[in-house]
């Protein structure tokens, strides 16, 4: 036979007793994106038991799809060890920190009577526009009790903010729990988000700044000081490109830094259009930001699908480890990153 034949596929044998990493691993012998799930669960395995520091990027409306007790596990189990997000993921977690909620809705609802009930609609799913206005002014309060006389970097802001909210906050999220467990949260687009508009449209708040600067000079320190970094992207937009741009930066600082070593993303953007979204892994090599020789896989599939499958593999295969030690000990705690090996 051809050395092409060697392996053939295997068809998947439904069992009643089953485990979702069994049967992750068994689409290991699948084809199409199945495969491709399956790579990256082994991926992401690898970069754990390999203690590689692992950055997760995150787009997409992901808090009000029902993500978020699933990212926040991925920070409370140590499976990621920095977040870069979407202000608008960071403000929908925030809000159910809150105690408020988001509602299961329609694609095809009246958005005209929406709009006269103050219902905002997320493709199938809705929230109350006069409860996000009390996360508003929430956000807003929080603020007022921060020092004007600086800039804040977007990493202590919401270590802050986190700390603030665990106080009174239902259940951990995405924001408090990165705050507990010592694990940075940067959000380069931030005034692309609600979290500005709370801070902008209340003249108390108006002139509060944050040090985006800042925030690109830590992130290169991170990747200087550790030698294998590993990047799982959920969608694609600017927390990719932060994320990216990491090793450019620090080679651009002198630092010798071969790109990431592993990577997995989730998309559904082609890459043909020319857009980060859709940019593929190979592309990112011409820039230093992959590692020519990276374990990386893309899956092209909805993340709402793909994550929940993902996450739960990797749990069930991580009983007996629930929390890894990080490569890099973080104190994200002051108004500077401080990093120790």
């Amino acid at each position: 036979m051809p050395g092409f034949l060697r392996k053939p596929t295997v068809p998947i044998e439904v069992s009643e007793s089953d485990s979702v990493a069994s049967l992750l691993k068994r689409m290991g012998s699948t084809g199409f994106q199945g495969r491709n799930l399956s790579v990256a669960a082994d991926v992401w395995q690898e970069m754990l038991d390999r203690k590689a520091f692992v950055f997760l990027g995150l787009a997409g409306a992901m808090v009000p799809a029902g993500m978020r007790r699933l990212l926040a596990l991925l920070i409370q189990r140590r499976y990621i060890h920095c977040l870069v997000s979407t202000g608008a993921n960071l403000f929908h977690d925030i809000h159910e920190s809150l105690g408020f909620h988001h509602y299961l809705g329609s694609e095809d609802a009246d958005d005209l009577k929406l709009r006269q009930q103050h219902i905002d609609r997320i493709h199938d799913v809705f929230a109350s526009e006069t409860q996000f206005r009390k996360t508003d002014k929430c956000i807003s309060a929080f603020t007022r009790t921060l020092s004007f006389s600086r800039p804040y970097s977007t990493r202590e802001y919401l270590y802050l903010l986190g700390k603030h909210l665990a106080q009174g906050a239902k259940e951990d999220g995405i924001v408090t729990s990165a705050a507990k467990a010592g694990v940075p949260i940067y959000c380069p687009a931030m005034g692309d988000s609600s979290i500005a508009i709370a801070i902008s449209a209340f003249p108390e708040t108006r002139s509060f700044l944050f040090d985006v600067s800042k925030d690109v000079y830590e992130l290169a320190q991170i990747v200087i000081a550790t030698p294998t970094t590993g990047v799982v992207y959920v969608g694609g937009g600017t927390p990719k490109n932060f994320i990216q741009q990491a090793e450019v930066t620090a080679s651009i600082m002198g630092a010798d830094v071969p790109g990431h070593t592993y990577a997995v993303q989730i998309v559904v953007d082609p890459p043909h259009w020319g857009g980060l979204s859709g940019c593929t892994f190979d592309e990112a090599k011409s820039w230093g930001k992959v590692a020519v020789n990276a374990t990386k896989v893309t899956v092209y599939a909805d993340a709402t699908i793909a994550l929940p499958i993902l996450v739960t593999a990797l749990v069930q295969r991580q009983r007996k480890a629930r929390r890894r030690p990080r490569v890099l000990r973080l104190d994200i705690s002051g108004r500077d990153l401080k990093i120790a090996g």
